[in-house]
């Protein structure tokens, strides 16, 4: 069991790194009623850190997977108003959003995958013209995590389950930087640092093209937009205030050209979505749009994804992360985008993020699609890193520059 000494700094860490919520804001909070405890800590966190207001949103997956099993698909595609009008409000009071993660990975596998796309897309869809608050950091936002039973037991199936979750504790409070003797505010302060490093030397680069080859059978050219920009650790909100949206996180990432994406595509890792397991998969893209596609398991999942609208056959994020990470080295398959993402280099089906081009905080979406990123109701992150992956840039001149060799930065 995590002491709550550990579970207080997580807390802290959350509040004042993650969301760096501010004086007098508006904090909302989406998590699981079993995670009430660390849920209740991090409102006094955030209270002691000045927040004008803090409210939470309270769900159980249990319930969801029985509401999908009993509850007719019409009914539950039936977004309400009032849902769209209180996220709304959020936005007009200029919140900061904690999502609390501790899902069951699979949970949804016996569900039919037709009333999970309906739903999906249907609540999408209503809630689609208010994606660019967290998208375009119009307000900070942070996602972490916290073990729960169903969760360690998929991840560690051959161990009772208390010590199960003691295990994802442990690896949790690790990608973290959580220790009994440490500030973990400071140690994400240098950890920032070191990926604003990699991401200003990409930047001075200036790359048309990454050219990635693997020895699973990974071999794709992805194109930047014009004036793209790379980012990575910390995030600053368009109000000038700095966050984290992921902890942990060990990546930097960029827009893709929407039109210029070309080659085949493996997984290294299954993706976990709309509540599947989706293993063994690959893409071949062409001109920038997925072509053809398969999977050892859950192919129709990986289907629907691509099926939701245009945008989610084309790329709207790239990022690198070395494959010696601390995540990586645990050697742990986490079943969770969160983790397993930044345990590898990764691309994402779906919208882009307008940070990744110069000025694009304050160009519409429509503007930004012009200049070639990408638009959809999805963002979906999926893996693709090895030990063997060479990553080659490609200048406006035609010349080349090493990257990434043996599964790591060059530089």
């Amino acid at each position: 069991m995590i002491s709550d000494e550990l579970l207080r700094k997580y807390a802290r860490l959350a509040v004042c790194s993650g969301v760096n919520v501010q004086k007098g804001q508006l904090l909302v909070i989406s998590a699981q009623v079993r995670d009430h405890h660390f849920v209740e800590l991090c409102v006094e966190e955030a209270y002691k850190a000045g927040a004008g207001e803090v409210t939470v949103n309270w769900s159980d997956e249990n319930i969801t997977r029985m509401d999908y099993e009993n509850v007719a698909t019409e009914v539950l595609a039936e977004i309400p108003q009032w849902a769209y009008d209180k996220r709304e409000y959020e936005h007009k009071r200029g919140c900061c959003y904690l999502s609390i993660s501790s899902s069951t990975p699979g949970l949804l596998k016996d569900i039919d995958p037709e009333k999970l796309k309906t739903v999906t897309i249907a609540t999408r869809t209503k809630m689609k013209p208010l994606s660019a608050y967290t998208m375009a950091n119009h307000g900070q936002w942070s996602i972490v995590a916290l073990p729960s039973e169903g969760w360690a037991r998929k991840i560690f199936p051959d161990l009772p389950a208390e010590e199960a979750v003691d295990r994802l504790t442990q690896a949790i409070l690790k990608s973290v930087r959580i220790n009994e003797d440490n500030d973990p505010v400071a140690e994400w302060k240098a950890h920032d640092e070191e990926l604003d490093r990699h991401a200003r030397m990409l930047n001075e680069y200036n790359f048309r093209t990454l050219h990635f080859e693997n020895g699973i059978g990974t071999d794709l050219y992805v194109g930047l937009v014009k004036d793209h920009n790379w980012a990575g650790g910390s995030c600053y909100s368009t109000k000038g205030v700095e966050f984290n949206p992921n902890m942990p996180t060990e990546e930097v990432f960029c827009m893709p050209e929407r039109s210029r994406v070309d080659g085949k595509v493996v997984s290294s890792k299954p993706l976990s979505y709309n509540g599947k397991v989706i293993e063994d998969f690959w893409f071949e893209f062409k001109d920038g749009r997925v072509e053809s596609h398969g999977a050892a398991r859950e192919e129709e999942a990986l289907s629907d994804l691509l099926n939701s609208d245009e945008g989610s056959r084309h790329l709207g994020e790239v990022a690198l992360i070395s494959y010696h990470s601390p995540i990586s080295l645990m050697n742990i398959l986490f079943y969770n985008t969160l983790f397993d993402e930044n345990a590898s280099c990764h691309l994402a089906l779906g919208r882009c993020y307008p940070e990744n081009i110069r000025g694009g905080e304050d160009m519409s979406q429509e503007e930004i699609y012009e200049k070639g990123g990408n638009d959809s109701m999805n963002h979906v992150d999926f893996m693709f890193g090895t030990a063997d992956m060479k990553v080659t840039g490609i200048r406006e001149d035609g010349s080349e520059v090493p990257v990434f060799r043996d599964g790591d930065f060059v530089f």
